[in-house]
This record gives C-alpha cells, structure tokens and sequence, in this order.
C-alpha cells in the first residue's frame, strides 16, 4: 500500500502526477463534501447547509485525520517539507582524500521545500465557501465576497484567511458540532483560548485542552499553532497576557508521528492558498517527548506556542497513511 509521504514524495520526483483527488462518495466516507454547503457561482454563492454533526468526543480523532487527507487530497496533495538536509562542505585549508572522511563537516542546507500542485483557486470557490458555512461569520463573509467579485474584475481571489475556517469545517464534519467542545470561528484565537480556558479548569466539556508545546505527548488529531503578525509568542503565559483578545494566529492539525524519522505531517488550510500538508522536524524535548523544531534548535525554524490536544484515546501514530483517501488510492 502506498503511504501518504511516499505519495507525496513521489509528486516531488514526478513519479506520480498532482492532480486534485476526487472526493469519496457519501456511502464509502460519510462527509458532507463544502461544496455541498453552498450553492451558485462567484458573485453569488449562497450558503445552503450550515448544520454540524454533534457526537461524543472520543469518536472524533480517527474522522479528524481522515476528513482533513481527503480535503489535502481534493487541492493536489500539496506538500512543504522543512527538514533540513546535509551537504558536505570541508572547513577551510582541509582537503578531503579516503583516508580522512571524518574531515567532511555537515552544514544544513534547506529550510524549506515545496512540491505537489494542483490547478486554481478558483476552481475551489465552492469549496472554500463550504469551509465558511461551518462559522457563525460565514454568511457574512461569503456576502462580502460576493460583493468583491461583482464589483472587481472577476478574479479576486478571497479576501479574508480561510485557515481558521477549514479547521472549524473539519471539526463540524468530524461530530465537534457543539460550541462547547469546540469553538468554531473564521478567527483562531477563538478556540486556542477556549483550549486555554480549559487548561486553566475554567470551563469543562472542550474537546481540546492547551498544552506548552513538547508538555504532551503529539497525536494524530490534535493541533499545534503559532503565532502570526509579529505577536511574539512562545508559550501559553504569552497568550494569556492577551486572553480574549483578537490576534493572527494559525493552526494545523496533526495527521501523523513518525517517531523512527522524527517527523510530524500536519494539514492546514489557506497555506499558500490551499489546503497543505507540511513535514515537521522533531526532537526530543522534556521527558523525552518529541516536539517540533523550534527557533532555538535550528534558526529560521517555525514557532509554535501551543499544543491543543483532544481530549480522546489516541489513534496509531502513522494514521494519515491508512486514512481513506491514501486507502483509496491504492485500490485496483
């Protein structure tokens, strides 16, 4: 079978084609697709279908991986891997010969490389509506947009970050339809805080609870964030001193641990205007947990300042692989 990273890497080679997968039909995976949610065309998309499914939270995680592949899968399984790779350079006045390989010194190289594709956002106008449906903003937005396209050119692309949007979607279709477990909004900072509160035993019943990232063990299903904006933090105590107040935060959910690699792939949505899986470097933090990468392991490196795991019993560590749409896939 093949494996979600092995299909990724395989775009990168060229080895297999990016293109945008069709969803799967109702009766094999039952999602109600976001271009399902919304009706007509550029100027005027209406929003048709605003409901969510509400179920305990110990049944969301597995629904949480496999709703968020099939959505990377439907923009081309656009990927972004940021681990760093070697080259071999030799210090200066040393001259390499058989005798002395030890001589060659590692030096980091990459930070970023980005490779899948898949056709237009403009295809996906439906769609991205679909994921505003889920919000109790969403009309509004999807009005101001329609207002965008009647009077541009045609080709205004959405004005407003979608990414907190695709979050409260998957969740919405995952059965965290009740706003007490989870706080859907076309902002962030809305249900981070609600983790938040629910660390500090403020409120009971959110399906996430905030952790420092590297405090948890990491999980398919759960969430890490940063923050976005020139907003400088670091820790939860950072975002406490502006609890409840509006700041450019983003967050991806988590669909796979590679714990022998050292790697986590997450999905977000709106990364570079689609829905993206991003590879993460890991190492080993407190108590030997892993944890991302962070500014003070390799310069350059993402920050993430909290860890929103879901309060249910973890699934295998490599669930994005046998999600249904990898599954899919591979079948003749």
């Amino acid at each position: 079978m093949r494996t979600a990273l092995t299909l990724a890497f395989g775009l990168m080679a060229g080895a297999v084609q990016a293109q945008s997968q069709p969803r799967l039909p109702r009766e094999q995976f039952d999602v109600i697709a976001p271009s399902d949610r919304v009706a007509g065309q550029r100027g005027s998309i209406e929003i048709i279908q605003r409901g969510c499914r509400i179920g305990p939270t110990r049944w969301a995680r597995r629904r949480i991986v496999d709703i968020a592949a099939q959505e990377w899968g439907a923009f081309g399984f656009q990927t972004f891997d940021l681990r760093p790779t070697e080259t071999r350079r030799l210090p200066d006045g040393i001259v390499a010969d058989a005798v002395n390989p030890e001589l060659m010194a590692p030096r980091t190289v990459r930070h970023s490389l980005r490779f899948g594709a898949w056709e237009s956002e403009r295809r996906m106008d439906q769609t991205i509506a679909g994921y505003w449906s889920s919000t109790p903003d969403g009309p509004d937005i999807v009005a101001r947009q329609n207002r965008q396209w009647r009077e541009g050119d045609g080709d205004v692309m959405w004005v407003e970050p979608w990414s907190a949007a695709f979050v409260s979607w998957v969740m919405c279709e995952a059965g965290l339809g009740d706003m007490g477990q989870f706080r859907r909004d076309i902002a962030h900072w809305r249900y981070v805080d609600q983790a938040i509160a629910a660390r500090d035993g403020s409120i009971s019943g959110s399906a996430y609870i905030a952790r420092d990232v590297g405090e948890a063990e990491l999980n398919p299903g759960d969430l890490l964030c940063n923050p976005r904006g020139g907003r400088n933090y670091r820790t939860l105590a950072d975002r406490r001193v502006d609890q409840s107040e509006q700041a450019p935060l983003h967050c991806d959910i988590v669909v796979r641990v590679d714990a022998t690699a050292r790697t986590a792939a997450v999905i977000g949505g709106n990364v570079v205007n689609g829905v993206s899986l991003t590879v993460l470097p890991l190492v080993e933090g407190q108590e030997g947990r892993l944890r991302p990468l962070q500014p003070e392991d390799r310069p350059g490196s993402r920050v993430f300042f909290a860890h929103l795991s879901l309060q249910a019993d973890p699934i295998e560590a490599l669930a994005l692989d046998s999600s249904a749409a990898i599954r899919a896939l591979s079948a003749p």
